[in-house]
C-alpha cells in the first residue's frame, strides 16, 4: 500500500518513521487509518507517503527544508500515536 501526492523522494531532505507491531493485522489497521491523512496535510513544502511491510508500517516525510521536515516528522508521529490509541 503506497499513498502519495509529491514523491518525498523528490524533495531536498527526507525521512522514514518505521513502527514494528506485534501483529500484521494491527499494523493493517494503524496504516489504514493513516492513508487518509496522505495529501491532506501537505504543503507546498513537504509531503508523505504511508506503506505497509507485513507488521512494519513506514512513513516517509520529504521535505525542501529542516524546519518543514521537522514539522512533518512531528505531525506524522503525533498521527501514528492518536491511531494507535483508537486501534487498540
Amino acid at each position: 500500500m503506497t499513498t502519495a501526492t509529491t514523491a518525498p523522494a523528490t524533495r531536498e531532505h527526507d525521512a522514514t518513521l518505521r513502527f514494528r507491531y506485534a501483529t500484521e493485522r494491527r499494523a493493517r489497521v494503524v496504516a489504514d487509518a493513516l492513508v487518509p491523512e496522505v495529501g491532506e496535510i501537505d504543503d507546498a513544502r513537504s509531503a508523505a507517503t504511508v506503506d505497509r511491510d507485513g507488521a512494519v508500517v513506514s512513513v516517509r516525510v520529504g521535505a525542501d527544508d529542516l524546519v518543514a521536515l521537522r514539522a512533518g516528522i512531528n505531525s506524522w508521529s503525533r498521527l501514528v500515536a492518536v491511531a494507535e490509541r483508537v486501534s487498540s
